[in-house]
């Protein structure tokens, strides 16, 4: 990736519990390189430069809103209105929908949104002094002030920092609060700030059964890729891209369901204890906030730190000693004792334990 379209290189992470104890460590592997670092890029940047890079490549543009899409078997046909409100069609052997959570050719193939997630986050513009705090850094905080069931972030980008929420979506009517609660954690470190924007996404973190059909492929958010306990989106929907193109190119004569299910196929013998373990991380880290404190604690221990970016960078689960797994084992066990046997020393910690145990009791009773 051209090295322009990066904003900000994160060189470390500052992991926030609810308790407000902080963890900080860089973003290095257990062999450092050149590369360990996480791209911080703006999708107005990012995502113009892949269109240009198609077009320079061979592909056609064609702004439009799609209306129909009908699959036979002799092909593709695609209606959708230009921008001059005419309505035309396109003909193809086969389509390949990268068009988001809400993605229509999904709609189109009978497939029924999963949004499981909801994104909402601010811009804010920071004075320089106040931009130094994230020069090369990224927070993540815990709380059930800041999600219930997700975490809220600062992401450094060129002139701005971008503070946001990731909540279920059964919370989404109380993003904005979610918000302004994670911006009163942050205090002082946002004075000067002024809001640019707010942007709200939606984070589809649940793969449909099929991705690939008849002369048609499901992608990226489109196929519900985001991955859980990070909510990283953009590596995988290029990823799933690039795998779903180049087993369309193999079968582009007889693109049948049966042929290019070789895509998914594929994908999920490469990547599925990837998501199995994402999926599991998040139900066990984010449950509560003790649970919040223990997963802290095991962001501090430089083996799992290790482990952590070496899947993260190279995308594939990285291999752990067995002394190593016997050691992080103890150590999550001494930490969920610690954590779930003593009352907590942050007020608002205390608090939010004490409601927790109410609805634990009022659970219990019905």
């Amino acid at each position: 990736m051209p090295s322009h379209l990066i904003d900000r290189k994160v060189l470390n992470c500052l992991v926030v519990s609810p308790g407000d104890r902080q963890v900080r460590f860089p973003v290095v592997g257990t062999i450092p390189t050149d590369h360990d670092y996480v791209a911080m890029v703006r999708r107005e940047v990012f995502d113009g430069f892949l269109r240009e890079r198609a077009q320079e490549r061979g592909a056609t543009l064609v702004q439009g809103t799609l209306l129909r899409l009908y699959v036979t078997d002799a092909g593709v046909e695609a209606t959708y209105r230009d921008c001059q409100g005419d309505e035309r069609m396109v003909h193809a052997d086969a389509v390949i929908g990268a068009d988001g959570a809400y993605s229509t050719t999904a709609r189109f193939l009978g497939l029924r949104p999963q949004l499981d997630s909801v994104a909402l986050q601010e811009r804010i513009a920071l004075p320089p002094a106040q931009m130094a705090r994230w020069e090369d850094t990224a927070d993540l905080y815990l709380g059930r002030d800041v999600s219930p069931d997700f975490y809220g972030w600062v992401f450094p980008k060129g002139d701005h920092v971008t503070v946001g929420v990731g909540i279920g979506r059964q919370y989404a009517r109380s993003a904005r609060q979610y918000l302004e609660q994670l911006k009163t954690r942050l205090g002082a470190a946002l004075d000067g700030g002024k809001v640019v924007c707010r942007e709200a996404h939606v984070l589809p973190m649940t793969p449909y059964a099929h991705m690939a059909f008849d002369r048609a492929l499901l992608v990226g958010d489109a196929a519900g890729l985001v991955v859980r306990t990070s909510g990283e989106g953009i590596y995988w929907a290029m990823k799933s891209g690039e795998l779903a193109a180049q087993v369309l190119a193999e079968y582009l004569d007889t693109p049948t369901a049966q042929h290019l299910r070789a895509y998914e196929q594929r994908w999920w013998k490469k990547y599925k204890s990837m998501y199995t373990l994402l999926r599991y991380l998040e139900i066990w880290g984010y449950r509560n906030e003790r649970q919040m404190e223990v997963f802290t604690d095991m962001c501090g221990s430089p083996e799992v730190q290790r482990l952590t970016f070496d899947s993260y960078m190279h995308k594939k689960m990285a291999p752990a000693p067995w002394k190593t797994q016997l050691k992080m084992t103890r150590d999550i066990l001494v930490s969920q004792v610690r954590h779930y046997l003593r009352k907590p020393d942050n007020p608002r910690a205390a608090a939010t334990a004490e409601t927790e145990a109410q609805e634990e009791a009022v659970t219990s009773s019905s």
